[in-house]
């Protein structure tokens, strides 16, 4: 307001000597005011660190686990007085990972005439799904032995290209290295009908199911 009113009549206005707005005005700022100014960057880098979504307790978490001890009510406050509001995510919806319109060969289902496996390395099950990160969501393709029920293979990326199974089945038979007999069973989606995964299947004597 100075910039458009003369300082006397402000003064004069708000009943203020003018000698008393002049001692305010020179007046160093308070070790609270100091103490503000050196936390605001630290807050901002945090909010901008998370891409606008991190609210006042998990900002005070980043500056505690930054060796800068404050409180919540306080990062509150100087994020409200510097306008960094959090940025609510939308929900993400997820499109099917599994494409089964497709013209590719079809294994039959032949778990369904079989006994639950009474040893290892007898029937893998295999599927791919998705995972969220800081940097947005992760396909992960693996694959479990159904007698174990442990993961044997699994391999990540931000494709659904049939390469991400192909490296989670040959993550699985380096590590297992079935002898025979063993059976594939899948959802039958286009990576796992496409002819690479079939043929990978069928030089390590896999049989899909």
């Amino acid at each position: 307001m100075s910039h458009e009113y003369p300082i006397n009549v402000l003064c004069a206005t708000l009943a203020v000597s003018a000698s008393g707005y002049h001692a305010w005005a020179q007046r160093a700022p308070s070790q609270r005011a100091q103490a503000n100014a050196a936390l605001l960057p630290l807050i901002a880098e945090a909010y901008h660190t998370s891409r606008q979504t991190y609210g006042s307790p998990r900002i005070t978490r980043w500056l505690l686990d930054h060796g800068q001890p404050c409180g919540r009510v306080r990062v509150a406050r100087l994020m409200r007085q510097a306008g960094l509001n959090r940025r609510l995510r939308r929900r993400f919806r997820p499109m099917s990972l599994t494409d089964s319109d497709h013209d590719l060969p079809v294994a039959p289902n032949r778990l369904l005439e079989k006994m639950p496996p009474v040893r290892p390395d007898a029937v893998w099950v295999a599927d791919i799904t998705y995972v969220e990160t800081q940097e947005g969501f992760l396909h992960v393709a693996g694959g479990l032995d159904r007698y174990s029920r442990r993961c044997i293979g699994w391999a990540m990326g931000d494709s659904l290209a049939t390469t991400l199974p192909l490296a989670a089945l040959d993550m699985a038979l380096t590590q297992r290295r079935p002898t025979g007999g063993l059976l594939h069973h899948s959802d039958q989606g286009v990576q796992y009908a496409s002819r690479n995964y079939r043929q990978r299947l069928a030089q390590a004597g896999v049989v899909p199911a």
